[in-house]
């Protein structure tokens, strides 16, 4: 019995790596295609897609990330555990007939709505094009949602490859789309950005048709029904509503970080913002959208790759424990992966400031994109850095408590951060730091977010072992410590050879490759001096029966 609950346990937290190397896959193309698209320059122009984009983009982060996969998981796995997988095909239905319903409805009220603002009021040419590119790519809420439904049980069957793939497929066209853009739009952002928003809405698509034959090759081929209502689609409505508050704290965090962004950007037509008959100086400069998207996708990289990848695998095996109330086993695994996360977070953060200059300039300073909005978007990229523990920890957190359909712990932790972000960039822009306000407050709030769901979570749990933690933590630090230093020789040292971070393209690329390559072998060094634990099972070669694979005592 023992041997059988470590192979599951190896099963799942092995997954994270296939997700991984999938997800790294699928964020270097992610590189390319924004790369392709902020060549375009940081305009105003360039400020409405990425606010019209990053509509339904909220939507694919919270679900295809989060809330959706957070409430049906644990119902999904207890139904299959207990009842057996033609029960669970039947509640995969149901749930995917009310869902397709609501999102059926909300893009179509959606759609309406956006049509009778852009002929009632449309505005200076930029409203009118963020209300059009808004028209366009809404549909992708549809397809993207009904993608995170059909992912998260493929996770539960074990099949992890596609929900982690199905993402470069909106990458490649998108990427496509640029290419095609730059060749016959060359100038005309308008154009190029029309095309750019139908390649979104025609990739959705590709994905769901992908997610509906995998499932149907795994045994969990279903037709979409309404009736009847099952008690499985029930719980899983009750426990979607309070989930979405608390997963959606870095999400809609980034969306009402564009939006606000894009109203406060000072233009010709409206250099001031006129309000409830106050008149307030505007204190940001177009482009500042797109330098905050730039700055985003460089921090959500190693995000994404490692800790999204480390939270989607182990989620089911936190369920499986919750749902046969194996608190031990449960406290071991949330315990295991939050030192993973800090051995991956706390480098990841460190390596990524130190930098954010050379990073920005070598992969966004192309085309039209300057740099001063090169360096613009580093400084944002730096603030972000500073929260970079905690985005690993808080996915860790969060489905602990989801696996034991606790909701409202993390609802009211996650709402009071998320309100105080609102607060904290509100009020950041006006201040010195203007545009690095913004990742500054993602790094405060997100901080203090994990900080608080972690004792919560401690008290439910009777502890999740604060002492390896601890050991952990420091040996991590240490590590990074070596990392630090070695990222700041480098470059150090070939600009003494006449290769600089500063200078030409091949130049940038040989500093920045060699500064992330030495310092992620200096860490990997200095770990294993230190014999971080963390090290071993990252690459595989923890011995059966030892300590880290017991229940904690």
């Amino acid at each position: 019995m023992e041997g059988d609950a470590h192979r599951e346990r190896e099963h799942f937290f092995g997954a994270a790596k296939l997700v991984a190397a999938v997800t790294m896959l699928s964020r270097v193309l992610g590189m390319v295609r924004d790369i392709a698209i902020v060549a375009l320059g940081a305009t105003r122009a360039t400020d409405s897609f990425w606010a019209a984009f990053s509509i339904p983009n909220l939507f694919r982060r919270l679900f295809g990330e989060g809330a959706l996969s957070a409430a049906f998981v644990p119902v999904f796995t207890e139904t299959a555990e207990a009842e057996g997988w033609d029960r669970a095909r039947l509640v995969l239905a149901n749930v995917a007939g009310l869902l397709a319903l609501v999102l059926a409805a909300v893009v179509v009220l959606a759609e309406l709505a956006v049509a009778a603002w852009l002929l009632t009021a449309p505005g200076e040419w930029d409203r009118r094009l963020l209300l059009q590119l808004t028209m366009i790519v809404l549909p992708f809420l549809f397809t993207v949602c009904l993608l995170a439904l059909g992912s998260a049980a493929l996770n539960c069957k074990g099949h992890f490859a596609y929900p982690a793939f199905a993402p470069i497929l909106l990458n490649i066209g998108m990427i496509v789309a640029a290419a095609v853009a730059h060749r016959l739009y060359v100038g005309d952002d308008w154009r190029a950005l029309f095309l750019l928003a139908g390649a979104v809405v025609a990739a959705g698509v590709g994905q769901l048709l992908g997610v509906v034959w995998l499932l149907s090759r795994a045994g969990l081929a279903v037709v979409p029904k309404l009736r009847p209502l099952l008690p499985e689609a029930r719980r899983t409505a009750r426990l979607l509503l309070p989930t979405v508050a608390p997963l959606g704290i870095l999400q809609f965090s980034a969306f009402f970080d564009r939006i606000y962004a894009w109203v406060m950007t000072a233009t010709a037509e409206a250099p001031r913002l006129e309000l409830l008959g106050l008149s307030i100086d505007k204190p940001l400069g177009p482009g500042v959208v797109t330098c905050l998207y730039a700055a985003n996708r460089l921090y959500q990289f190693p995000l994404g790759i490692l800790a999204i990848s480390l939270a989607t695998a182990v989620f089911p095996l936190f369920s499986r424990y919750a749902a046969r109330k194996d608190r031990f086993g449960l406290r071991d695994a949330v315990n295991r992966a939050l030192r993973l996360s800090l051995f991956l977070g706390i480098p990841a953060g460190v390596g990524l400031a130190l930098l954010a200059g050379p990073a920005t300039r070598l992969i966004y300073r192309h085309g039209n994109f300057t740099d001063a909005e090169a360096s613009l978007a580093a400084r944002i990229l730096a603030m972000y850095c500073l929260g970079m523990p905690a985005y690993f920890c808080n996915h860790i957190l969060l489905r602990a408590f989801f696996a034991q359909k606790d909701t409202r712990t993390p609802m009211r932790v996650t709402v009071l951060a998320a309100g105080l972000n609102i607060v904290l960039v509100a009020v950041g822009i006006f201040t010195p730091l203007a545009g690095g306000a913004i990742g500054l407050a993602t790094a405060v709030t997100a901080t203090l977010s994990a900080g608080a769901l972690a004792v919560a979570l401690a008290h439910r749990l009777g502890g999740v072992g604060l002492r390896k933690l601890a050991v952990s933590s420091v040996r991590t630090a240490a590590a990074s410590a070596v990392l630090a230093g070695a990222v700041w020789a480098i470059p150090a040292l070939l600009a003494g050879a006449g290769v600089s971070a500063e200078a030409g393209l091949t130049e940038r690329l040989i500093a920045v490759a060699a500064a992330v390559t030495g310092g992620a072998a200096a860490y990997a060094g200095a770990a294993a001096l230190l014999r971080c634990p963390e090290l071993q099972e990252l690459w595989g070669a923890l011995r059966r029966g030892k300590q880290l694979d017991r229940p904690l005592q």
